[in-house]
């Protein structure tokens, strides 16, 4: 089973980026697949998540309008559109699994490696 985020570099503020999560070794459409970000010295925060057929979602309040989160299940693949970033958005990203929809990070089964984010002000 493995996850992993892709995606990240450097962006100016406003500027976009689209993470993918791409995952082998088990099928993502039986499960939801969430965004969770660490940045140095806080606590990994969830951002996004999305249930397993697609039709629910949930983002954190400090991402909602901004990020889009989506899933193609033939390809195994989630992604989270990222636009009119913040400097506050620089973090570590990471994509896990979950049986059901959540932005709580201890209830993810699977995670990823992480992909970098920096956004400059």
């Amino acid at each position: 089973v493995q996850l992993q985020a892709s995606g990240g570099g450097l962006v100016q503020a406003g500027g976009s980026l689209r993470l993918s999560c791409a995952a082998s070794g088990f099928t993502v459409e039986y499960y939801a697949i969430g965004w969770f970000r660490q940045a140095p010295g806080k606590e990994r925060e969830g951002v996004s998540c999305i249930n397993s057929g697609g039709g629910s979602t949930l983002y954190a309040d400090s991402v909602k309008g901004r990020f889009t989160i989506s899933r193609d299940n033939a390809k195994n693949t989630v992604y989270l559109q990222m636009n009119s970033l913040k400097p506050e958005d620089t973090a570590v990203y990471y994509c896990a699994a979950a049986p059901d929809i959540s932005l709580n990070y201890y209830v993810m089964n699977y995670w990823g490696k992480g992909t970098l984010v920096t956004v400059s002000s």
